[in-house]
């Protein structure tokens, strides 16, 4: 059994959890914000440390991870279910307006697995309701992909949105180069970068190596 709180101190470490956050604040406030209502009820996939759903402004926030130190990081208005996201049934069915999956996908054996997750993201999804995820893009990030050990299933922008439309959803929003890789490194994450980042989308083009994929359940 992997101990999911020693791999992300180990990947992440102190230093690294603060980066993260810095730059999901920006993500939320400068994005993520305007896809999501802020009257939403939002549930968080694999919510790590909360990077996300801490910071996106929603009406009713869950989240749900593995790790069970993922709790202690997370706002008290987060509602926290220790479990694996291919067992929803804990969390509201049909009363969720976004569900939310960053750097999740990839860690999935298998896409028997994966076509699991779409029918419990399905079954809290409202009708309309929307399915937002982000992760590396096999496409672009072929070599570096493979530098994390939970590192299983690749995926592009163009698969994944094969797979949710075969589950049922609407792609409505494909993005082939949305953010680096890698929040990792030297790289400068200063809040005007991103900001700046986020507002040009041709250096996307030059830096995205990660999709994103907005889906929607009919209804």
């Amino acid at each position: 059994m992997v101990d999911l709180s020693q791999l992300y101190d180990f990947r992440f470490g102190q230093t690294g959890l603060a980066k993260r956050r810095a730059v999901w604040r920006v993500l939320c406030q400068d994005y993520f914000a305007k896809l999501v209502p802020a009257n939403a009820t939002v549930l968080d996939l694999a919510c790590g440390y909360g990077e996300f759903i801490n910071q996106i402004p929603a009406a009713r926030k869950y989240a749900v991870d593995l790790n069970p130190d993922a709790a202690r990081h997370l706002d008290a208005d987060v509602t926290f279910t220790q479990t694996s996201a291919l067992d929803l049934s804990a969390l509201p069915q049909g009363e969720i307006d976004v569900v939310f999956a960053s750097n999740f996908l990839e860690h999935f054996e298998d896409k028997k697995s994966l076509d699991r997750l779409f029918a419990e993201v399905r079954k809290v999804l409202k009708p309309g309701g929307q399915f937002i995820v982000v992760g590396p893009n096999i496409q672009y990030a072929y070599r570096e992909y493979w530098d994390f050990y939970d590192h299983y299933l690749p995926l592009s922008h163009l698969s994944l949105s094969e797979g949710l439309l075969l589950a049922g959803f609407v792609p409505e929003r494909v993005i082939d180069r949305f953010l680096p890789y890698t929040m990792q490194g030297r790289t400068p994450t200063w809040d005007i970068l991103i900001k700046l980042y986020l507002r040009v989308p041709l250096a996307w083009r030059f830096m995205g190596k990660q999709f994103l994929v907005v889906a929607r359940k009919p209804g």
